[in-house]
């Protein structure tokens, strides 16, 4: 299906000179003179490589139909992660290259949602909270306020993270999988 240029955005697969990429970052770009341009990154889906490609804001690009199955995420093994699809129950592995920031998030057993081109797996989505303990804590230094000031944290995927000064280690938290920011704390 064609789209305009200026509609991509991250997550989106094109095929672009007879490959299939996903879009991982799009900055539009106004110059003082001529016409505005989309800047895209984008990762080949077969090889892993990354590109940088620009268009005109009224080009035209190809968009991949991209499928969604529920999925189980099983185990990690080296640099590959396999996973089951829950209908069919067969499994599949994914690269870390393939995962990027989402594989230090992954847990045992998390159910995710897995995009497929061509029944081929090509990325998942986690789900959009997940609990983690805190590791690691920075102490409070006297006199901040609870209102405007963060400290560093470790979780217990090894994930630095900002969380506010009342979380200690040990502590259970909901960290937003999408960014990796600090949500609450955890209620269980």
């Amino acid at each position: 299906m064609k789209i305009q240029a200026n509609t991509m955005r991250p997550g989106m697969v094109i095929d672009h000179q007879d490959k299939q990429w996903t879009v991982l970052k799009i900055e539009l770009l106004q110059p003082g003179k001529g016409g505005a341009f989309i800047q895209v990154e984008m990762r080949d889906i077969a090889s892993g490589n990354k590109s940088n490609d620009r268009w005109r804001t009224q080009d035209s690009v190809e968009k991949l139909e991209v499928r969604e199955r529920d999925s189980q995420y099983l185990y990690q093994d080296d640099d590959l992660y396999t996973f089951m699809d829950t209908e069919t129950f067969e499994q599949f592995t994914l690269s870390g290259d393939d995962l990027g920031e989402k594989a230090s998030f992954l847990q045992e057993g998390m159910a995710v949602t897995t995009a497929t081109i061509e029944d081929k797996p090509v990325d998942i989505n986690l789900p959009q909270h997940i609990t983690l303990e805190v590791a690691e804590a920075d102490a409070v230094v006297k006199g901040q306020t609870a209102a405007s000031s963060y400290k560093p944290g470790i979780l217990e995927n090894g994930v630095k993270v900002m969380i506010p000064p009342f979380v200690e280690a040990g502590t259970r938290i909901v960290i937003n999988t999408t960014d990796g920011t600090y949500v609450e704390r955890a209620k269980d």
